[in-house]
């Protein structure tokens, strides 16, 4: 079975808000003068809280820290975050047809969290959080050795330039969503496999990407 990963922040959950509102709350109770604004993210070249943390010039002695905090500060909010307006439905059914899981720099009991508010839990097989060893690209490698260990094709959706470079180096295909963190200027030089702007077009890209591999 053909697997596909999706990226969780701006892949599938609309988490902009909260990265903003979270990562300045960490700023402000670490003595760091910076306001985050979406241009923060959008210019990250590596897409993990450690490097919006430098973004927000959170200095090197106070990195975990601020990753501590801002994951925890997901960890704590009452309700998970949202799902973009019509993927809930997309997912439900590509998972009657391919394998699909998680890569994220977000902490498994978060994803977990969102995907039970969301009724998705039964339609991934597995989440590679922040708390599973290893860079994204081997996290990539884990997966497709995992659920797509044959010549089953693997496909990364994300919403970042270094979702689409992750999926390159792990020698999988990549699927650049419009509808994250980063603008399509910034995914294009990326050069994804195919970029996508709604929910309703992935099936179709996911599709076509295969069917260029049998």
């Amino acid at each position: 079975m053909a697997l596909i990963l999706f990226d969780f922040d701006g892949a599938l959950a609309d988490t902009l808000g909260d990265l903003l509102q979270f990562g300045q709350e960490a700023c402000d109770e670490l003595g760091v003068k910076h306001t985050a604004t979406r241009d923060d993210l959008n210019s990250l070249e590596i897409m993990s809280f450690a490097t919006y943390g430098t973004q927000l010039e959170v200095p090197d002695n106070l990195l975990d820290e601020f990753v501590r905090r801002c994951l925890a500060k997901f960890g704590e909010k009452k309700s998970p975050p949202g799902i973009f307006n019509g993927l809930g439905e997309v997912v439900r059914e590509l998972s009657k047809r391919y394998a699909l899981g998680i890569v994220t720099g977000n902490s498994s009991e978060n994803v977990k969290a969102f995907l039970l508010a969301h009724g998705l839990t039964d339609c991934i097989r597995a989440i590679y959080g922040v708390d599973t060893p290893g860079s994204k690209v081997e996290k990539i490698s884990l997966a497709r050795r995992q659920f797509a260990a044959g010549s089953e094709a693997v496909c990364m959706v994300g919403d970042s330039a270094s979702d689409i470079r992750a999926a390159r180096e792990a020698g999988v295909k990549s699927i650049a969503v419009g509808w994250g963190h980063q603008s399509a200027e910034t995914l294009l030089r990326a050069k994804p496999d195919a970029i996508v702007y709604s929910p309703e077009e992935l099936p179709g890209a996911i599709n076509d990407i295969f069917e260029r591999l049998v």
